[in-house]
């Protein structure tokens, strides 16, 4: 095994083929520190309150699934077995992807050829899925984290088990990309200043706003519109278990926070509340892949100016905010001094719309697969 430290995460785009797996000794593993002044805290109570957490980690333990058993990789090719496509083919996919694409009349995009439009589409969606990996991973290091940090018996329980959840969930965005789409994309950069500040802060409350509510209800709605719009039925089912996850995580967020945001001082809420407000900002960046318009030479200054004015991004955006801004007011932190700033965002309108603090077990319970 080879380990390769670096200062920052690499920017490479990746490439993957059908090549056999290699041999232990050929990996090489590409590591980045992050130190964190993390406080731990034992609980030397050991008493299982019957409350909303007790019952989420049982849930969780009653519908673990796993990749290689409850997804039928088999449904559709993999991405190194699939023949070219004409050029035919090319331009009847391109035209259904026109519709709702806010370069569809942008001169560079105007300027190339059918097949580097295409091979454009084909990052694009790589990116997106990436971003999704990344943010898994993310998600791993911050559970892991809060089982050490989380002050109460249940939640330290909840959070070992969610630390699980988030290991399949890299897992099988993982394959799928390396097996399905054969390219790979780094981290954008917004999601890791995000993820590094949420790793490497002390506050433990801080990580639970900043991963619970923040980056996983985004996750979760942006998962919900993918599920809803893909003809992959890979792709399809592994969000199906994914997103079975993710709703208990965001409820096991919302429940905890909405008790301890109560026990802060003023001082202390507004501090969490620009922090809610900072992170939404930069989650707004995270959806804008100029990684990938660098890629192919286009201007990033003026691609993220059309991708945040375009009218169909704006609609997706919003979209995935309003999980997000009424779990913020449950909890609290849509105060008075920060709600103006919301507003100035265009995302405080969804601050009525249910949030996930109300559980509906029923749902939260079912089988996998009905």
């Amino acid at each position: 095994m080879q380990l390769t430290m670096v200062k920052e995460a690499p920017n490479e785009v990746r490439e993957f083929s059908d090549e056999p797996q290699l041999e232990p000794e050929h990996v090489e593993h590409i590591a980045e520190i992050f130190n964190t002044p993390l406080t731990g805290a034992y609980n030397w109570d050991y008493s299982e309150q019957d409350n909303r957490i007790k019952k989420l980690y049982a849930l969780g333990k009653q519908l673990n699934w796993d990749a290689e058993v409850n997804i039928d990789w088999s449904q559709t090719q993999d991405a190194a077995d699939i023949p070219p496509l004409s050029y035919a083919e090319k331009e009847a996919v391109l035209a259904e992807l026109r519709d709702g694409f806010p370069f569809a009349d942008y001169q560079p995009y105007l300027d190339m050829d059918v097949d580097t439009r295409f091979e454009l589409h084909r990052h694009l969606n790589s990116w997106f899925v990436s971003q999704f990996l990344h943010g898994e991973q993310g998600a791993l290091l911050v559970a892991s984290q809060l089982a050490s940090c989380a002050p109460t018996f249940n939640a330290k329980l909840y959070a070992a088990s969610q630390t699980f959840d988030e290991a399949r969930h890299v897992e099988v965005f993982n394959k799928y990309i390396q097996t399905k789409m054969g390219l790979m994309y780094p981290v954008n950069r917004s999601l890791k200043a995000l993820l590094d500040k949420i790793l490497t802060d002390e506050r433990w409350d801080l990580k639970f706003i900043g991963m619970q509510i923040i980056i996983e209800g985004l996750a979760l709605a942006a998962f919900n519109v993918a599920k809803m719009n893909t003809k992959d039925p890979v792709f399809h089912d592994l969000l199906h278990l994914v997103i079975r996850d993710e709703a208990r995580h965001v409820t096991f967020g919302v429940n905890y926070l909405e008790d301890h945001v109560k026990s802060l001082s003023q001082e202390e809420l507004e501090d969490r509340a620009q922090f809610a407000l900072e992170a939404c900002i930069v989650m707004r960046e995270r959806m804008v892949p100029v990684d990938v318009h660098a890629h192919f030479g286009w201007d990033t200054t003026e691609t993220r100016e059309i991708s945040l004015g375009g009218e169909g991004r704006q609609k997706f955006r919003n979209l995935v905010f309003s999980r997000i801004v009424p779990n913020l007011k449950r909890i609290g932190l849509l105060t008075e001094k920060i709600r103006p700033k919301f507003e100035e965002l265009g995302i405080l309108e969804f601050e009525s719309l249910p949030c996930d603090s109300n559980i509906d077990w029923a749902e939260l319970s079912k089988p996998l697969y009905d």
